[in-house]
């Protein structure tokens, strides 16, 4: 009976370790979605005046905002070493071909200053944009 119950003692441990590294694994497997990087880089018309630039520029950056309001885009920003690669988006949409529709709606992509590369990209479920720093952050 003792040796009965030492099998039965060392089984249920060994089933309580093997549940507890079940868990562990659940708990850092994350679940991954399609989401679609757009590379702007710079394109061929880039000699618009100052004030024309500035111009598109603004726009450019109230397209960014109506994007991430309306919850399509995850992440935008630029690119700090001034190369051909300006600037980027991350898109949370059912296609490529809507990524691309929204980002031939940029001013900037209107104007010829930026064009785009499309690329799909594997990340995990759930980002959220965040929004840009206020001087609050």
């Amino acid at each position: 009976m003792k040796k009965l119950l030492i099998i039965c003692a060392i089984f249920f441990a060994g089933m309580q370790q093997i549940h507890a590294q079940q868990n562990a694994k659940a708990a850092t497997e994350v679940e991954m979605k399609t989401y679609y990087m757009v590379f702007l880089k710079s394109g061929e018309n880039r000699s618009q005046s100052k004030e024309e630039a500035d111009k598109i520029q603004a726009g450019h950056m109230a397209h960014i905002n109506k994007m991430a309001e309306e919850g399509v885009l995850i992440l935008a920003g630029p690119f700090l070493d001034n190369g051909d690669i300006r600037g980027i988006f991350i898109f949370d949409v059912a296609s490529q071909e809507e990524a691309e529709a929204w980002t031939q709606k940029d001013p900037a992509v209107i104007s010829g200053r930026l064009v785009m590369e499309i690329h799909p990209w594997y990340g995990p479920k759930g980002l959220t944009y965040q929004g840009a720093p206020t001087k609050k952050d």
